[in-house]
């Protein structure tokens, strides 16, 4: 009973890290995502590129590959089909939701720099020279040293 435990436990542990929620949380919005874009193309891109071609739809277009012709994709019913209208609407699905993506993590970083805060602009390191007395790194332009306090001059000894 006591294993039982322990492999409930572990899973329990592994479930509520932050890294499997995000994921998961990512997943569930990925879907609403996806209807989202699907019903953009299905019913406003598709629907404007029909009219366009004088189709009623895209995803009706096809070709029989047995050398028959029907007038639709109900007739054709188990007949072979090279679907053509269906592929041009799942690229466009792709691509719509692939530039969607790509717009919504543009504004995801703009946002992100927004609220970020600036770095200090670090000066570049001094050019440093060795000290002939104590060999301690010393601004290349000291006259005299830091650490021995001896004259160095400023070409160096």
């Amino acid at each position: 009973m006591k294993k039982r435990l322990s492999i409930l436990e572990e899973f329990k542990q592994f479930i509520l890290r932050g890294n499997v929620m995000d994921l998961a949380v990512g997943v569930i919005i990925g879907g609403a995502f996806n209807k989202i874009v699907t019903s953009l193309v299905n019913d406003v891109i598709m629907p404007f590129l029909s009219f366009i071609i004088g189709t009623d739809s895209l995803n009706s277009k096809f070709i029989a590959l047995d050398g028959k012709t029907y007038g639709s994709l109900a007739e054709a019913g188990s007949a072979p089909l090279f679907k053509y209208g269906s592929f041009i609407a799942t690229i466009l699905d792709f691509l719509l939701m692939g530039f969607a993506i790509f717009l919504l993590v543009k504004v995801l970083n703009f946002i992100n720099g927004r609220f970020k805060k600036e770095k200090p602009i670090e000066a570049p390191p001094a050019e440093t020279r060795e000290c002939p007395y104590c060999f301690s790194g010393v601004n290349a332009r000291a006259v005299v040293c830091p650490f021995c306090t001896s004259k160095i001059g400023a070409s160096g000894a």
